[in-house]
């Protein structure tokens, strides 16, 4: 039976990677490997010469080319909705300190410890009113991006009695039925933007994307807007920010990605990168994760990929082994490929197909092991990216 090598880049949860048997050589060290596991680091998919699938314990996978790996017929997965639940909890707690000004208020406190009770009472009852904040209640939430954690955030609006409205260019049904229905689906960016008394964004980073929210946007804001950004730091011009900031048009900017510019200003609250960073989240990142690479690599079923078609076929009792096609969406190509296998005598007991509209993926299970010249015939075709031989 094959065995197969994965390198882990950054820490992964022991919970996920014990679900890797004895199958597998797993570890930091693996040279030259079949699979790749990781969170922030960056991977460069033509670095390894043996690689045919790269799973993120996260949702961005603007840490990996990508469009690279899709050329090579490498599937890259991520891991939507499990960390959903710890980001969108830490945008209402941060959301919820600024608007009670929190921090200063503990600062204050802790500038007290030594004085004795009477003293303390008597500086908390003069200075308390320099901390009043504002309620969430009755506010405008405007969300961008609708995935899970974008309709967790909605919906903790409607909960914390705001008026949420939402908007994605290409939302999924499954994500939408998730939705409260008190939720206000708007039907453009600048819907959304211009009523928003707190702007979240939740969306990936890509090229379209890159300063998303730039000066020309901001512009839409009603004045003393509050910008939030638990997504990607790159989708935010932090110049327009700081600009925004220093105006008015911003009375504050929540971010998880400091870097030393946005730091300068004293309206900007960032933390470091833990939107995911939490025991529960970590742990069911990586087994998603762990899932979708062991199910890849053993079996070539595809789910939560970025690049391929979700496709999943549980083998059959009389399965020899299974071939996996992976070709440019093309006409002709089962055609193609269940006559060539046809023609050598093997018998079809399945034959899965899936596309995305860019890439077709086939998982073709055969009675008796496919020859080898029949396999280079398929893989010699021009549209055919890359052919794989499973033995489940």
């Amino acid at each position: 039976m094959e065995k197969y090598r994965i390198k882990v880049l950054n820490k992964v949860a022991a919970e996920g990677l014990k679900i890797l048997g004895d199958r597998f050589e797993v570890g930091p060290n693996v040279e030259d490997p079949h699979g790749i596991l990781v969170r922030s680091a960056n991977v460069d998919t033509d670095a390894f010469p043996s690689l045919l699938a790269v799973a993120r314990a996260g949702a961005g996978v603007n840490n990996i080319t990508v469009s690279k790996a899709t050329e090579r017929g490498i599937c890259v997965f991520n891991t939507p909705g499990a960390n959903a639940n710890a980001v969108s909890e830490l945008v209402f707690m941060m959301l919820g300190m600024h608007a009670r000004n929190i921090g200063n208020g503990i600062r204050f406190c802790e500038g007290l410890k030594g004085l004795p009770d009477e003293e303390i009472e008597k500086s908390v009852e003069s200075k308390k009113s320099e901390y009043r904040g504002f309620e969430l209640a009755g506010k405008t939430l405007g969300v961008l991006g609708l995935g899970k954690i974008g309709v967790r955030v909605a919906n903790g609006g409607i909960y914390r009695q705001m008026r949420v409205l939402g908007f994605d260019p290409t939302p999924a049904l499954e994500n939408i039925h998730m939705l409260n229905p008190e939720v206000r689906l708007a039907g453009s960016v600048r819907e959304v933007v211009s009523q928003a008394n707190v702007l979240s964004l939740h969306i990936p980073l890509t090229d379209k994307t890159k300063k998303f929210v730039n000066a020309d946007l901001l512009k839409l804001l009603p004045a003393g807007a509050i910008l939030v950004n638990y997504a990607r730091g790159g989708i935010v011009d932090d110049e327009a920010a700081l600009a925004a900031l220093s105006s008015g048009k911003l009375r504050a900017y929540i971010t998880d990605f400091p870097n030393e510019k946005i730091l300068q200003s004293p309206r900007v609250i960032a933390t470091p990168h833990i939107g995911a960073s939490t025991e529960e989240s970590e742990e069911n990142c990586a087994i998603m994760a762990v899932s979708e690479i062991k199910n890849y690599l053993e079996f070539g079923n595809v789910s939560h990929s970025v690049n391929f078609p979700t496709s999943e076929s549980i083998p059959s009792g009389d399965l020899a082994e299974r071939l996996i096609l992976i070709n440019r969406d093309v006409p002709g190509m089962i055609g193609f490929a269940s006559q060539a296998i046809g023609e050598s005598g093997v018998n079809i007991v399945s034959y899965l197909n899936e596309s995305n509209g860019r890439i077709g993926y086939n998982i073709i299970d055969v009675a008796a092991p496919v020859p080898p010249a029949v396999i280079e015939k398929i893989q010699a075709h021009p549209d055919v990216i890359r052919t794989r031989v499973v033995r489940p």
